[in-house]
């Protein structure tokens, strides 16, 4: 039987392009790279220094001619010519050298994104070296991603909390029938503690100490074996010297309690407006948590309790959007039906 070279096979990318971490998948292999949304920029000398985790690693530490950007900011672009090279480096890594056919690229947005960001997306993901792109909303990728059966009649109830948003969405016969966004997730998270600690503490912590504190006490609800402490490094406002203070969950859960209601408020408005034949279904069909910030530990115990509604949390929710980007291209009709105006 005949092959194509492995250049002229098709080689389907798709894209998780979130504010925090950019997630790529590749067709027949599933997700192959994971990356922080983090350009290191030579300001001097006009050139990129590095992308992804090496990116990060420079946060806080670099000389006055660097400059680390996060190209994203809630959901969308924030700097377009950062996100075009953050995304033709992250596409260069999983493309073979020597690649005649160019791949079609799906990637993940925020339902909120406006025509202007649309094109934005789109122009960055040509350049990269795309050669048809879709725009895939992410309630949408992220119900694909966690099995959900999104074409059949009833509806289901995504919550997927991402670094920039929060979205929640009400999916049916592969629509979007009600969809709100609030800008309150992992981002907005870790400056609510960076100010905090700040004020209370007269200290200052740098983001990716932030982000440690999150993942390692963050909790929504109290733990039953007592609170968990964490040593916090930083530097002394007044003295301008490093400082070390103790934080522990109880206080953290305290930081968090406006971030988790707001949380809750945007599900209870989403329910509130969804028509009742479909709000119905929610009775067995429940609530899905995706996200990095579904990890938040009792996260979904206070969602079941107050929405009165079941809550189940997929497994490996981080990756949820990339996994239903990438399933896409096994079904043609459903990627042209859930892709934006394209």
């Amino acid at each position: 039987m005949f092959r194509l070279p492995s250049a002229m096979t098709p080689n389907d990318i798709g894209i998780d392009l979130g504010t925090s971490n950019t997630r790529l998948h590749v067709r027949g292999q599933g997700i192959v790279l994971c990356e922080p949304s983090v350009v290191a920029l030579d300001r001097s000398r006009h050139s990129v220094i590095a992308v992804g985790q090496e990116a990060k690693a420079m946060l806080g530490r670099t000389p006055a001619n660097i400059e680390v950007v996060r190209p994203l900011r809630d959901g969308v672009i924030a700097d377009f010519d950062v996100a075009q090279t953050m995304l033709r480096e992250l596409i260069a890594r999983v493309q073979p050298r020597r690649r005649v056919l160019r791949p079609r690229i799906a990637v993940g947005v925020t339902s909120s994104i406006t025509p202007v960001e649309k094109r934005a997306v789109r122009e960055a993901a040509m350049h990269a070296g795309a050669r048809a792109v879709y725009l895939v909303e992410n309630p949408m990728a992220a119900a694909i991603g966690a099995g959900l059966p999104i074409q059949e009649p009833g509806g289901h109830l995504i919550v997927d909390i991402g670094g920039g948003t929060t979205e929640v969405a009400v999916i049916s016969l592969s629509g979007i029938v009600y969809c709100g966004s609030v800008r309150t997730a992992g981002d907005e998270m870790d400056e609510v503690i960076t100010q905090y600690i700040r004020k209370q503490y007269n200290v200052l912590v740098g983001e990716r100490r932030v982000e440690e504190i999150k993942l390692a006490l963050g909790a929504a609800r109290e733990s039953s074996d007592g609170p968990r402490t964490i040593q916090v490094k930083g530097s002394d406002l007044v003295s301008r010297v490093p400082k070390t203070i103790m934080i522990d969950e109880d206080e953290l859960r305290e930081i968090l309690h406006d971030c988790v209601h707001t949380i809750v408020e945007a599900v209870r408005v989403c329910v509130e407006r969804t028509p009742p034949e479909i709000a119905a279904d929610m009775i067995d069909n429940g609530i899905t948590l995706t996200g990095g910030g579904a990890l938040l530990a009792g996260l979904d115990e206070i969602l079941r309790k107050e929405m009165k509604l079941p809550v189940t949390l997929v497994h490996h929710p981080l990756s949820c959007v990339a996994r239903g980007i990438g399933a896409l291209f096994h079904d043609a009709a459903l990627l042209e039906r859930v892709a934006l105006d394209h």
